[in-house]
């Protein structure tokens, strides 16, 4: 039976798909790239204008006979890889094996994987874009040069196994150079001081201003002088004002930002968020509806939106939420100026499909990170949050302090949805009475505080990928991989969610940066990316990009290959003996972090796991309670003495006990970053608010 043919990328996309088509089409699945650069050597013909060998991918054999068969037996062949640069080159790998001339429409984009959408993008078949190639494969190209030309040098001047990248490379540095920031920094001694204040309307919290004009104390004896002079003085308001506040809700999500939130809220990886949004993406099969793609594309850097999914979710909100919560005019929102923009923000595909709606139907990954896009999406085009603000100041005998306060008047999208940040104060309602101009309050109390000023943060997966886009370093499919890679390689770990790097990342990027300083510079390696940019826009030829680099390139390695000095990097010898050859076991890093590992590698392959105690008994047995990590890299807990007991959890349990059952707590991270203890009984569920910043993450 005659038939037209479509091919996507995943299998999974493929049943999606398949299902919305029906009758008249098959739709295969390439399984991902099917032509390559070798593994086996550079690929890239440097002697001619750097022309690409492309060779079938191993394993992919099967796949396109397939395909081919399919192929001879359809009246239509649609190309319906991934719509993106990537999936472009994909489609015209697919077009050069099934013999699809150039100009033939047979290309088609779904932004979304919905019915609709779907047969819509059916009727809409185009010819391949080779502006979009042509940029995929300088791109493929330049890290193919860089990565197969440094990466030997690494091998044979400091450990086998090594690599380098124009991005991961950057990324690495990055993290390296605050360290240095952390390790050269130096505090600097300040005093915080505040004072319970009190008039008729009632009491409240006013801190150190100024004294004579002097808003500095930076020891304990100009400390104390001011607060002595304080507890002398009679203070007066002085001024008071009243103002009114707006927080605008933020634009819907883009591949980063995602990414990002999804860190600091559900402690998800960037590998996998992007994971979980694939899923969403092509399709879960949702009761009483059948498989559904969920969410707009994932890979995208604008905000944009198209007016339908505008329309949709301004209705929603007016009949869910009221009149108030929907602004006259849809919200608007820019994207960034180094942004594609050739896809819309990533949003749901039906704002009538809510999160609890389909719960049933989604795995609990899958749910939340739902939850938090449809969240996203529907809060972008609410109202803003209006709060009454209260700047009070209160002066006597030269000292001024400062009171404030706010209150929300109105919740506008902060009923729906809140944007987190790192590192940042969680707002909070600060209480005031109602001060007057000129009436007197009382100095009830007074506390003095020493401060030290703190060294930057360590990045987080969330900090390191807002940083990569900020300075134009990569685009939306590279983050994941970039951090993943670098992990793997062993030049980062991360630790209670920050990244340090290790001894080997510092060697290496210096190594980068004293031979190779252009790929580990973070202007060279932007400008390079706005070039590729401009390869898709079709203003270059992409072999003059790859040109123009590789000349200065050539030379540097030259250089780099007489000039590098073998570089040792020394493995830390633990306390612990390998139970196989004797030898005391040296510490490595891994995929999931340190481990221990015999140094008589590879005569002697033994390793062992890290043991990282926790200070709480196991509740079953008494015995130590161990963190361990799982298969697919996720943290839980779980007693010494297994198997003989089967303890296991995957939230950390603390010592307490609750105090309304007497039942285990768990520590559980807030959605605005506080840690609380939480019972496990079900029929209980106590929380109480525990210290700030917690033991790290457990949902990796």
């Amino acid at each position: 039976m005659a038939h037209k043919l479509v091919i996507v990328e995943s299998p999974a996309k493929a049943r999606t798909i398949g299902k919305f088509l029906g009758r008249g089409y098959k739709v295969e699945a390439s399984n991902g790239h099917v032509r390559d650069l070798p593994k086996s050597q550079i690929g890239v013909d440097e002697e001619n204008n750097f022309e690409p060998k492309y060779i079938t991918i191993r394993g992919r054999g099967e796949i396109l006979d397939k395909i081919r068969k399919e192929a001879r037996a359809a009246t239509k062949i649609y190309l319906a890889t991934d719509p993106d640069r990537e999936g472009e080159a994909i489609s015209w790998h697919l077009a050069g094996v099934l013999g699809i001339g150039e100009k033939e429409a047979c290309r088609v984009e779904f932004f979304e994987i919905t019915n609709k959408a779907v047969k819509a993008a059916i009727k809409s078949s185009r010819p391949i874009n080779m502006d979009l190639v042509n940029a995929q494969q300088a791109r493929r190209v330049l890290d193919r040069l860089v990565g197969y030309k440094i990466s030997p040098l690494l091998w044979a001047k400091v450990r086998k196994g090594l690599s380098a990248g124009r991005v991961q490379s950057v990324a690495t540095a990055m993290i390296c150079d605050r360290e240095h920031e952390i390790d050269e920094f130096e505090p600097q001694e300040y005093w915080n001081v505040s004072a319970q204040m009190k008039t008729e309307n009632g009491e409240f919290v006013a801190r150190f201003l100024s004294c004579d004009g002097n808003g500095e104390l930076n020891t304990a004896e100009e400390t104390e002088k001011v607060v002595e002079r304080m507890k002398k003085a009679s203070f007066t308001v002085e001024s008071v004002r009243l103002s009114e506040r707006r927080k605008h809700p933020a634009a819907p999500f883009t591949t980063s930002n995602l990414q990002q939130e999804a860190s600091r809220k559900l402690g998800f990886t960037t590998l996998k968020t992007m994971q979980i949004a694939q899923q969403l993406y092509e399709g879960v099969d949702i009761e009483g509806e059948g498989t559904q793609g969920l969410v707009s594309y994932i890979r995208t850097d604008s905000t944009r939106v198209s007016d339908e999914a505008i329309s949709a979710v301004r209705e929603m909100i007016s009949e869910n939420y009221g009149a108030e919560y929907l602004p006259e005019e849809p919200n608007q929102y820019k994207s960034r100026k180094i942004a594609q923009d050739a896809h819309e923000a990533i949003r749901p595909t039906d704002v009538n499909r809510k999160p609890e709606a389909i719960k049933g139907s989604l795995t609990r990954d899958q749910y939340k990170l739902y939850k938090l896009i449809y969240a996203r999406f529907v809060s972008s085009q609410m109202t803003p949050a209006v709060y009454d603000t209260l700047s009070a100041d209160i002066t006597g005998d030269g000292v001024v302090l400062r009171a404030t306060g706010q209150h929300m008047r109105f919740a506008g999208f902060t009923a729906v949805y809140e944007e987190s940040q790192d590192d940042a104060q969680v707002e909070q309602e600060t209480g005031m009475p109602r001060l007057s101009e000129g009436e007197k309050a009382e100095l009830k109390d007074v506390e003095s505080e020493q401060k030290f000023t703190q060294p930057p943060p360590r990045y987080t997966e969330a900090s390191l990928v807002r940083a990569l886009e900020e300075k134009g370093i990569g685009r939306p499919s590279t983050y994941a991989p970039t951090i993943t890679t670098i992990m793997t390689r062993g030049y980062i770990t991360r630790e209670n969610k920050r990244l340090h790097p290790t001894e080997l990342g510092l060697v290496v990027t210096d190594m980068m940066k004293k031979h190779f300083p252009d790929i580990v510079d973070i202007q060279f390696t932007a400008g390079m990316e706005e070039k590729l940019d401009e390869v898709e826009e079709g203003g270059v030829d992409w072999h003059s990009v790859i040109s123009e680099f590789y000349g200065p390139f050539k030379e540097t390695l030259e250089k780099a290959e007489q000039s590098i000095e073998k570089v040792e990097v020394v493995d830390e010898v633990s306390d612990v003996k390998c139970e196989k050859c004797g030898a005391m076991m040296v510490y490595k890093m891994g995929r999931f972090g340190k481990f221990l590992a015999c140094p008589n590698f590879p005569e002697c392959h033994h390793t062992m796991a890290l043991l990282k105690y926790i200070d709480v008994p196991c509740p079953e047995c008494g015995g130590r309670l161990l963190e361990r990590i799982s298969r697919k890299g996720r943290k839980f807990f779980g007693c010494e003495h297994y198997p003989e007991c089967q303890f296991v959890s995957w939230e950390q349990p603390v010592a307490d006990k609750c105090p309304d059952c007497g039942g285990r707590m768990v520590k559980k991270r807030g959605r605005k970053g506080e840690v609380w203890h939480v019972c496990i009984n079900e029929q209980c569920r106590r929380r109480i608010e525990a210290e700030a910043g917690g033991d790290g993450e457990n949902n990796e």
